[in-house]
């Protein structure tokens, strides 16, 4: 029997981008997942198609190394704040947490949101300062800026002494001060895991009692509940316990175990008080129950998570051209879908609507939900997706409340002001305005209504020629902020169903920016281009050049398009207005009218 002594468990903590993808790589390495010769797949916990081409980890994942005769098991969770519902429940599963933080840029805003859910937990933090190799880079300063944060979360007396190491992932050398010459490789890092992560409070001796702090799913047994074993051991064949949240409970067969190592997950023989296992044999077990080995125990407490604040409508793809391009069409399928997706992601909720074939989505943000999309996409689905909207409160006084954000953004100096304005343009209030010297950035936080998020990315990115970066974190409901006008265009609609024309286009270049192509398949009520007047305009992009005796066939031939603009799945969400869809397919984004007859629209408009 493994003494739970010889365990240590812990979370991967950091803002977006500052290396704990890469990290944990270096302790892979360190721990002898790879052999000497082996190639190895940069980023290799990013598993996901998704996670590798936008470069973010959005499922948290487990792994385990060996060394020097301890086990110690890693959760790498992400850094972005949509995905904040992984990193929260991973905090019941640990001991302490690797808080990496990049050595030029700071604790950022997700450094500051996790941390807090690990300082609250009473986890203990390492302090890893990476990239102190960068041009700029000052850890010294970096050091002073996270004391400074530990302070602000209040951080007991033994997290705030939490031990500093510095190094490269990229590099993969970590040090326990800068002066000196650096060391080769993660043992240090390594170290002060063994000596300050604290062994997990186990009881080998008790009854088997697990908290379910993931869901993973196997193609031979199906779900599969992850955890830390708190208390006893379990083995393959042993009779467990499922106590819901309801309190009632469900007796099943333990028909599987998994123990995480390296890249994979392998059969184990038995699950031991301290660590962290797979356990199958529960078809419907859910994040936040408790396994137990005898009927009467009690569950275990579950951490509690931050509500969704924003929702989008799912609908079936209505359009002309639906079931084309996908094979999972239907309201059924695409329900049952939705439905799935909400076992294993506790931060997204899925209700019916009094509407046939349409569904509400709520979540974090708008980026979790463009996730769960293109997810989709890939998984041949169709599907029509409205533009994410706030969800709003009442309070005791009957007033309307709407969720505010705190938003950090970076921007190069001379961009400052105009950013200034389009914040204050969203109802944002500013707090907090400093150049940092030699940089040539400024640094802008600011108070804002969810709402003026939406659509905010894209706006910064030209304004700043996509040099400006932002980052934001939940903070409160608060009286509700007035309009918010996010778009101030119009849209080109077209009026015809048809294949789009070199000679049609070239004339509608001339009324704005165009979204589609020649020869493209377009139909009645999908948006062509942007107007530039805040007005919708049908025109006719399928429109055929008549010859007549006098211009020959060939005249004209030589027309030049300029390039169409190209949304991704993200943007198109973003771009849209209320009156309007994205149509995601395996292979095309649509925009289109929420009412395609033109008609149609007329009326309901009169009606409003």
């Amino acid at each position: 029997m493994t003494d739970p002594k010889r365990f240590r468990n812990l979370a991967i903590i950091a803002h977006v981008d500052h290396g704990k993808t890469t990290l944990v790589d270096q302790l892979l390495k360190a721990g002898g997942t790879y052999r000497a010769n082996q190639a190895v797949q940069e980023r290799a916990m990013d598993s996901m198609d998704l996670e590798r081409e936008k470069g973010i980890t959005i499922k948290a994942k487990n792994t385990s190394i060996h060394w020097n005769g301890y086990t110690i098991n890693i959760v790498d969770t992400p850094g972005h704040a949509d995905f904040g519902g992984e990193v929260e429940r991973v905090m019941k599963m640990v001991d302490g947490v690797l808080l990496v933080v990049d050595a030029f840029e700071g604790p950022q805003a997700q450094t500051r949101f996790v941390l807090r859910k690990a300082l609250q937990e009473n986890l203990m933090p390492i302090v890893v300062i990476n990239k102190i190799d960068r041009p700029h880079a000052n850890p010294e300063e970096v050091k002073e800026k996270v004391l400074e944060l530990f302070l602000e979360l209040d951080a007991t007396d033994e997290q705030f002494n939490a031990p500093f190491v510095y190094g490269s992932a990229r590099d993969g050398y970590f040090m326990d001060a800068l002066e000196g010459e650096p060391p080769v490789d993660c043992t240090p890092l390594l170290n002060k895991i063994i000596e300050y992560i604290p062994s997990p409070l186990a009881d080998p001796e008790g009854d088997f009692q697990m908290l379910v702090s993931n869901i993973d799913w196997d193609d031979y047994v199906g779900r599969v509940a992850i955890g830390r074993i708190t208390s006893g051991k379990v083995k393959k064949g042993d009779t467990v316990y499922l106590v819901r949240e309801d309190g009632s409970r469900e007796q099943g067969k333990v028909t599987r175990m998994f123990e995480y190592s390296g890249l994979s997950s392998q059969d184990s023989a038995i699950g031991e008080a301290g660590n962290i296992i797979g356990l199958a044999g529960f078809e419907d077990v859910n994040i936040g129950e408790t396994i137990n080995g005898t009927p009467e125990l009690e569950p275990l407490p579950f951490v509690a998570i931050d509500p969704p604040t924003i929702s989008m409508e799912f609908s079936i793809n209505n359009g002309p051209f639906g079931g084309r391009d996908g094979k999972n069409v239907t309201s059924r399928v695409i329900r049952d879908r939705l439905m799935r997706e909400t076992r294993t992601n506790v931060s997204i909720q899925v209700e019916d609507t009094d509407k046939a074939g349409v569904f509400r989505v709520s979540a974090r943000g708008a980026m979790q939900i463009a996730v769960l999309v293109e997810t989709m996409r890939r998984e041949n689905y169709e599907v029509c997706v409205s533009r994410p909207t706030v969800i709003t409160r009442k309070d005791e006084a009957g007033h309307q409340l709407e969720p505010f954000e705190t938003i950090y953004v970076e921007v190069p100096d001379e961009c400052a002001n105009s950013t200034v304005r389009l914040l204050t343009a969203r109802k944002g209030q500013l707090e907090e305005m400093n150049s940092r010297e030699g940089t040539g950035h400024t640094y802008i936080q600011a108070c804002i209504p969810t709402r003026g998020i939406i659509g905010f990315e894209f706006e910064l990115v030209n304004l700043t020629s996509g040099r400006g970066i932002f980052s934001h974190l939940f903070r409160e409901y608060n009286r509700y902020a007035g309009d918010i006008t996010t778009r101030l265009t119009g849209t080109l609609v077209s009026m015809e169903t048809g294949v789009s024309t070199p000679f049609a286009l070239a004339a509608l270049e001339e009324r704005g920016k165009l979204f589609v192509g020649p020869q493209e398949d377009i139909y009645a009520g999908q948006i062509v281009g942007e107007n530039p007047r805040a007005m919708d305009m049908p025109v006719n992009p399928c429109k055929e050049k008549h010859l007549n005796n006098i211009r020959s066939a060939t005249k004209g031939d030589g027309i030049q398009l300029s390039p169409h603009v190209k949304f991704t799945l993200e943007r198109a969400i973003e771009y849209i207005e209320p009156d309007e869809l994205v149509e995601a397919t395996p292979h095309f984004i649509r925009l289109r009218k929420r009412i395609l007859d033109a008609n149609e629209r007329a009326r309901a408009k009169n009606k409003e």
